[in-house]
């Protein structure tokens, strides 16, 4: 991107990197809500079963994104604390859905969900709040 002859390379790598992350995070904080109660409360879980591809098609548009943003950067981010923070942050996100998706997938009848899972989305809400915070961080603590 950086010796791209296009003014657009770096926008659009941008811009997709942060549409993924709306997909995946909203995706996720949707499901990790209703798991809490918080919205859909007369919903059975099964309603929900379509947030798990999308939720891979916005990591896998961030997968791909994420490595062209890091090619760009690679000397700068490849020692960087707070890079490898994010993604700690972003490994912690998708292993917690792991176990959220067993519970929906098998329990998908359900309108209330356990207190297991209502920790685990709990969990989820903060560590992806946590991973997108500390990815707008690298603009300001990575130079």
């Amino acid at each position: 991107m950086r010796e791209s002859p296009s003014v657009w390379a770096f926008p659009t790598v941008l811009t997709l990197h942060t549409a993924g992350m709306a997909v995946l995070v909203g995706a996720s904080w949707l499901l990790d809500l209703r798991l809490l109660g918080i919205t859909s409360r007369n919903t059975p879980l099964s309603a929900f079963n379509w947030v798990f591809p999308t939720i891979a098609i916005g990591l896998v548009v961030n997968l791909l994104t994420g490595v062209l943003l890091f090619i760009k950067n690679a000397t700068t981010w490849g020692g960087a604390i707070p890079f490898f923070v994010k993604m700690l942050l972003v490994v912690v996100s998708v292993v917690l859905l792991l176990p959220v998706r067993k519970y929906t997938l098998a329990n998908g009848g359900n309108l209330e969900a356990g207190g297991n899972v209502r920790l685990l989305a709990v969990a989820s809400i903060l560590a992806w709040a946590a991973a997108v915070t500390a990815g707008r961080m690298l603009a300001y603590l990575v130079v």
